[in-house]
């Protein structure tokens, strides 16, 4: 078991698979680790592949540099025999197509998930905060009927950001991309608690630099970046590794570039403020 480090999420060896959590449809599952630990495991080998697990670890360690809670992430190694023992198929192919590094998401004993018509109400600024994040990242996933928000300890914590960043499904166009509209921003669960989307672009956007987002998206692991959705085979040879370092290189600076002509643009944040004003 090795330690994170600001350029890499700790890493854990998976040593039981405990259930399935069929609320997500790519199946995550959780899984008790060599820490000691369990956790929820996003897998590599699940339908939404492995640009949904550079999106988790994108946004959610964003949001953590933002102050922000996020449950720690770590990368859960995971050996195909672990399925053996599981009667249902479905989860024994799962696992076994998920060999290698996957993502962990630390489990919250007792978290409770925030409903928009529950008792729990988030003040306006962090609210606000919240929805600034998820339209920089263009996340379509935190809606009424599927916040992935929940309630620990009495604070909110953001989950499954899977879903966020989805231009590059398409393949990644910084140019291009970066200034599309993102209506669906204006079906956000925490849009009508929050205050001034724009106020929230004035304190969040000066600590997000060019720095700040390569940090971010260096902590994915590299095989994540170079491997495309339909190869998530971990097997590389000594031939390939200077090219992978170099496509990881030049993903890392796709992803800043297209995050930070967003911030220097502000419109996501203008058109979050509509949407906010119109709700």
């Amino acid at each position: 078991m090795s330690t994170r480090t600001d350029r890499s999420l700790r890493d854990v060896v998976a040593l039981r698979y405990v259930t399935p959590l069929r609320e997500g449809g790519s199946l995550p599952g959780l899984i008790e680790a060599d820490d000691d630990g369990l956790y929820v495991v996003k897998f590599r080998g699940a339908g939404q592949g492995l640009r949904a697990l550079v999106a988790e670890v994108i946004v959610g360690e964003l949001a953590r540099r933002l102050g922000l809670l996020v449950p720690e992430l770590v990368t859960v190694e995971i050996d195909p025999v672990l399925g053996a023992a599981e009667p249902d198929p479905e989860i024994q192919d799962l696992i076994t197509a998920s060999a290698g590094a996957n993502l962990g998401v630390d489990f919250l004993p007792g978290a409770l998930p925030y409903t928009p018509a529950g008792p729990w109400r988030p003040d306006d600024r962090l609210a606000a905060d919240i929805v600034w994040l998820d339209a920089l990242t263009t996340n379509v996933d935190r809606t009424p009927r599927n916040p992935n928000l929940l309630i620990w300890h009495d604070r909110l914590w953001l989950i499954d950001h899977g879903a966020a960043l989805y231009p590059h499904h398409g393949g990644l166009d910084p140019v291009a991309h970066a200034d599309r509209p993102f209506p669906l921003i204006a079906e956000h669960v925490l849009l009508p608690h929050a205050g001034s989307i724009l106020d929230a672009h004035n304190r969040l956007a000066p600590a997000v630099d060019a720095g700040v987002l390569a940090e971010a998206v260096a902590l994915a692991p590299r095989e994540w970046l170079t491997s495309s959705d339909e190869t998530n085979s971990d097997e590389t040879n000594s031939d390939e590794t200077s090219s992978d370092e170099t496509n990881s290189d030049d993903t890392t600076g796709t992803y800043v570039e297209y995050l930070s002509r967003r911030l220097q643009s502000g419109s996501f944040a203008t058109e979050a403020e509509r949407a906010r004003a119109g709700a």
